[in-house]
């Protein structure tokens, strides 16, 4: 069984922001298979549930919002007896630009509230990701500028690495994680 967590804040007036984009990978793959995500209030998170190949693989959006992420993951993690190996968590990168995506096997939190909650929750930096580009950033403090919606001119960028991103996962599924780098970062 594996996990892909999708990162971003519940309710209706964080949905097209910036840090949503987690979210919406989450939305577009759980579209792609036609699946429909269930709130399990004791979980903490939205999910749903598809068969890829061989594995069973878990959908979930916290609706923990962001900065308490880990706290769904480990909750899941837990209930499911998930590896960390098992485990692809899916968020906004400021550092990327727009358009772009990269698969990491791990590493720092680098400033993103999500990750590290989940980093203290799971005890470990080892944790497979796939950063979403929403930079570049304006001259605007980080927390007001993840929290807007996308600009228009951005939306068919952002269509595209949603489509990207939903075939790097299916990829990375079917190949694992330094394919997955070759392929897409």
């Amino acid at each position: 069984m594996k996990l892909i967590a999708g990162l971003g804040n519940v309710g209706a007036n964080y949905t097209f922001t910036r840090h949503n984009a987690g979210f919406m990978v989450i939305d577009k793959l759980a579209i792609m298979n036609n699946l429909e995500f269930k709130e399990n209030g004791k979980l903490k998170c939205l999910m749903a549930k598809y068969r890829h190949g061989a594995d069973d693989i878990i959908l979930i959006k916290p609706t923990t919002y962001m900065n308490l992420s880990g706290e769904a993951l480990r909750a899941v993690m837990d209930y499911y007896k998930i590896s960390l190996e098992d485990i692809l968590i899916v968020y906004d990168d400021l550092s990327i630009e727009l358009g772009k995506i990269r698969f990491r096997p791990n590493g720092s939190d680098g400033g993103h509230n999500g990750i590290k909650s989940i980093i203290k929750h799971l005890g470990s930096h080892d944790i497979a990701r796939l950063k979403i580009g929403i930079g570049p950033q304006p001259p605007i403090p980080s927390e007001q500028f993840v929290l807007q919606n996308f600009y228009k001119s951005q939306l068919e960028d952002l269509k595209s690495v949603l489509k990207t991103a939903v075939e790097g996962i299916d990829y990375y599924l079917d190949n694992g994680m330094a394919q997955a780098q070759n392929k897409y970062n």
